[in-house]
């Protein structure tokens, strides 16, 4: 379940897990951070270590816990992206739940990639 002995060197390579999985460059996380580029590199490098106010800025980017980023925990946890929709779907009947999966599935198979402007 955890990696407490090679807690840095879980922490780079589940930075780089949970960014490339979202698909986002390293410069795309920065701006989603407010930190340089640089330093996301650097962490993903195993070169430095963030500061505990960086550690939860890349969390919340990210959409996972702190515990899953360091290596104690496997469970990304649920992410704040989730914690948005389950309030929404909380007050759906069970019908209206079962098109909100199949249109969820859909968005989710769908090309991260926003559609072009061409009309």
């Amino acid at each position: 379940m955890t990696d407490n002995a090679g807690t840095g060197d879980a922490f780079r390579k589940r930075l780089a897990t949970a960014r490339d999985s979202r698909k986002i460059s390293q410069g795309e996380l920065a701006k989603k951070t407010g930190l340089p580029a640089s330093s996301i590199s650097h962490f993903e490098g195993g070169g430095r270590k963030p500061s505990f106010d960086n550690l939860l800025r890349l969390a919340d980017a990210l959409d996972v816990t702190t515990d899953y980023l360091l290596g104690r925990s496997d469970d990304v946890g649920t992410s704040v992206a989730a914690q948005k929709l389950q309030k929404h779907l909380d007050g759906l009947n069970s019908y209206d739940l079962d098109i909100a999966e199949k249109f969820i599935e859909v968005l989710a198979s769908k090309s991260s990639k926003p559609p072009s402007d061409k009309a």
